[in-house]
């Protein structure tokens, strides 16, 4: 089984997001079921899904008790059918409800994004593109959400401003032109980092690549644009399509010799596995 390094960061996430959901207390649970009455309760999937975050799933009843036991049935990467038993909860069984909700909210939305970045994936297949995630995520849950991605088979385009190059249109208008962005930019650059620009045009495109950049991106150009592009440059840089992509077409883009394809969908707008968990004492 794979396993997930539980970082500082991902501990915050849980810790804050736990303290939202009981704040004072747990009310109704401390009303019905003592704190030392033990049970046991299973993690079902009500329809078919890729397994993403279930180290999150289990470090999150842990962080409240850390004798509560959690086996996990089916790993990170792999299908879930519906009716699968993906794991097995035993122990508090104060402690298990109070974080039911916010263990399945996040193994839910990790597992959605995984599927659904499985999908893309799958649609590409046999072709040089690797499909790549943005940074439309949930606010607060980006480490997470590009984890789930990357279980899904999706590449990491940058975790956020701090650790890429990414000169977009509205800095190529504050700038003047692609060059002189470009040129401002390498002024301050470590050498280490590569360059990638935005581009709407063959007019720009050219201009970015006789700047010497990486990366160039498509933005919400058409099939043929992409492909006249891609002969173009000809592998001097490598090119990204981005905009409006989605499972009917990602195919076809592709098949223009793009070597990267980024879908905002895959975490701003992904909808939720269905996961249950039932007490069977």
């Amino acid at each position: 089984m794979t396993q997930t390094v539980i970082s500082k960061q991902i501990r915050k996430i849980i810790a804050a997001a736990l303290a939202e959901d009981i704040g004072t207390g747990d009310i109704t649970t401390s009303a019905i079921v003592s704190r030392d009455k033990t049970g046991h309760a299973q993690a079902i999937a009500k329809d078919d899904f890729v397994i993403a975050g279930s180290d999150i799933f289990k470090e999150t009843f842990l962080f409240l008790d850390d004798k509560i036991q959690v086996k996990k049935l089916i790993s990170d990467g792999e299908r879930a059918k519906k009716g699968n038993i993906i794991a097995e909860i035993s122990g508090s069984l104060f402690n298990i409800l109070q974080a039911e909700r916010v263990a399945l909210n996040l193994f839910q939305r990790m597992c959605g994004i995984a599927t659904l970045t499985k999908k893309y994936v799958e649609a590409v297949y046999g072709s040089k593109t690797k499909i790549l995630d943005t940074r439309k995520t949930l606010p607060g849950l980006r480490i997470l959400d590009k984890m789930a991605v990357s279980i899904g088979g999706g590449f990491n385009h940058r975790m956020g401003l701090y650790d890429g190059v990414l000169i977009k249109d509205n800095h190529i208008a504050a700038a003047g032109s692609i060059a002189a962005a470009v040129d401002m930019q390498r002024h301050s650059l470590p050498r280490t980092l590569k360059i990638e620009v935005e581009t709407k045009n063959m007019r720009e495109v050219k201009e970015a690549l006789n700047c010497g950049v990486d990366i160039i991106m498509l933005d919400n150009m058409t099939t043929d644009e992409m492909k006249k592009a891609v002969a173009f440059v000809a592998g001097r840089a490598l090119i990204e399509a981005s905009g409006n992509v989605n499972l009917q077409n990602v195919a076809e883009i592709a098949a223009t010799g793009v070597d990267l394809i980024s879908v905002g969908e895959l975490t701003h707008s992904v909808r939720a596995a269905d996961i249950s968990l039932k007490i069977n004492n």
